[in-house]
């Protein structure tokens, strides 16, 4: 992914790939846009073939700066600009909102920003809640935008599927995009929502009692091992549950143990802060899509143990 980041802005906390502007405090919308160098704008080109003659239904989404082709899109394709997704996120939240990162991926072809909110708390934790921002210039994907609820104390992601309340939200470049983000706000003004029923699932897990030797069947069930299964494959398995079982033991777990929420936590430790198995090329970029997706393996588990 480092060959994929084009420019960022970051607070405090250098990124894995060492590139971007480093700034002390979050920005304003204002400072953030320049700071991430998004400060730029997409017009929509004609495209022609050598002889002249257009292309119909056709055309090409350019960088203003530069010239650089982003994209070729439909004539449906509606743009969104970089500064109109700081507008949309500042009037979503509403007050003095502040940016933890922003940039651009692919030469422009994909921005996101990740917005604070005020912090609250989940049965008695600190928690951070983010509103993560993406959009694509190029045709290939759909505007973004989700909530991320971070645990303070361990700095873990609590991005769980609930079915009570939705969690993110997308639509396509196409149609009238004024009237759909204007549907966009009205979804994303249940973020509360959102919160309000992950503080009271994370109260009832908190008072679920999960004895050890459940758990055990927990994990069994999660990471099964089979007649099948090479030696190598039960000795991946049981690494797994041996690194599950070293972040349940953790001292930020430890008023949770015993606990669905402690489990569900310790789930969410391993999945964030782990190294992968093996670290493919965009392994960085597949856990950024969690951010946006959420990850199965975390839902199964809360499936399991809820």
């Amino acid at each position: 992914m480092p060959a994929l980041v084009e420019s960022m802005m970051y607070v405090r906390e250098k990124p894995w790939h060492g590139l971007g502007t480093r700034v002390e405090e979050a920005p304003t919308s204002t400072d953030a846009l320049r700071m991430a160098g998004l400060d730029w704008s997409v017009v929509q080109r004609n495209i022609q073939v050598c002889g002249g003659a257009k292309i119909k239904n056709y055309r090409a989404n350019v960088r203003d700066s530069d010239g650089t082709v982003l994209g070729v899109v439909s004539d449906r394709y509606k743009i969104v600009q970089n500064a109109e997704a700081f507008e949309f996120t500042d009037s979503l939240i509403g007050g003095d909102v502040r940016y933890e990162t922003a940039g651009s991926l692919n030469g422009g072809r994909k921005i996101w920003l990740l917005a604070r909110l005020p912090e609250t708390e989940i049965v008695g934790d600190k928690t951070e809640p983010y509103l993560c921002f993406t959009n694509t210039h190029d045709g290939s994907g759909a505007i973004r935008v989700c909530m991320t609820p971070i645990r303070v104390v361990c700095n873990n992601t609590l991005n769980l599927a609930l079915g009570s309340a939705r969690r993110a939200w997308s639509v396509r470049h196409t149609g009238d995009m004024a009237s759909k983000m204007h549907e966009a706000r009205v979804c994303l003004e249940m973020a509360s929502a959102y919160m309000n029923d992950l503080s009271q699932t994370a109260d009832r897990l908190a008072n679920t009692t999960v004895t050890r030797d459940r758990l055990r069947e927990i994990l069994d069930e999660m990471f099964p091992v089979t007649e099948e299964s090479t030696d190598r494959e039960k000795q991946n398995i049981q690494k797994l549950k041996n690194e599950y079982m070293v972040c349940y033991f953790a001292p930020d777990i430890l008023k949770f143990r015993g606990t669905a929420w402690g489990a569900v936590n310790a789930m969410s430790d391993m999945i964030s802060h782990n190294a992968p198995r093996r670290k493919t090329a965009n392994y960085r970029e597949n856990n950024w899509g969690r951010i946006m997706d959420g990850h199965a393996m975390l839902d199964k588990f809360v499936s399991l143990v809820a």
